[in-house]
């Protein structure tokens, strides 16, 4: 997978606020199966909240809904600004998305996560301060990272935990492979890098898509980390094209 470098000073300024997060604690909340739902949990389902079924460590591409599926992923927030215009999007086309979210945006704009759980659509763990280059890192700031979003991301969705994790810009190891689907998510990866986050424009956003649509189901947008305007214009046309096309949209596999 493609790395992403350069652009990303968005990321130093989270990055400090990132600094005095404490480690996650073992009795997270669980997932539920159900994402719509993003109430507290009541002390029945407390008691219950430390169990957590490891998924496989392995990459997913895959989509649930099946050869002609897509999954949108929707990375970097969320975003004051785009994030409603991104979920407007959706909703009014129909569309499921999976949001890889920061855990300081997480963390400062709870009601925007609440929000994306509410309208069906599916969490994943993007880090503290989107450090690509993670894979370089000790074990000991790979678990801080990704242990503290999933926190963060849990807390400000009301409990819903994350179902994924996607390394920033890629950079996976093994460890981080491993420890996240310990708990219960699923290394995703991506097959089409729209490159919007490069901002070359609506028309060559749209492109791409259409010209690597056919490489593989799980297709990379932005809805923060900078001006997302392109981005809204390109989905606004994409996702009308991409179901005249014949596709579906779903999830990626767990």
């Amino acid at each position: 997978m493609a790395r992403h470098v350069g652009g990303r000073g968005w990321y130093g300024k989270v990055a400090g606020a990132a600094a005095g997060v404490t480690l996650l604690a073992t009795g997270a909340s669980v997932w539920s199966a159900q994402a719509g739902s993003a109430d507290t949990p009541s002390p029945k389902e407390s008691a219950t909240a430390s169990v957590v079924t490891p998924v496989a460590d392995t990459i997913a591409h895959a989509s649930e809904a099946g050869p002609r599926g897509i999954n949108i992923t929707i990375d970097d927030g969320p975003d004051p600004k785009w994030t409603p215009q991104v979920l407007d999007l959706l909703r009014q086309y129909g569309v499921k998305a999976t949001f890889c979210m920061v855990g300081t945006q997480a963390q400062a704009h709870p009601d925007l996560v609440k929000k994306v759980v509410a309208a069906g659509h599916r969490l994943c763990d993007h880090t503290v301060s989107h450090n690509t280059a993670m894979d370089k890192a000790s074990e000991t700031y790979q678990s801080q990272q990704i242990l503290d979003a999933e926190r963060m991301i849990t807390k400000a969705s009301g409990g819903v935990r994350p179902m994924y994790y996607r390394a920033p810009g890629g950079a996976f190891t093994p460890y981080s492979r491993q420890l996240a689907a310990s708990r219960g998510m699923r290394p995703l990866g991506w097959n089409v890098d729209s490159k919007d986050f490069e901002r070359p424009g609506t028309d060559a956003i749209v492109a791409t898509v259409r010209r690597e649509v056919h490489g593989g189901p799980t297709l990379l947008f932005h809805d923060a980390g900078g001006d997302r305007g392109q981005t809204v214009a390109a989905l606004r046309r994409l996702l009308p094209w991409l179901k005249n096309q014949g596709y579906t949209f779903g999830f990626p596999t767990r």
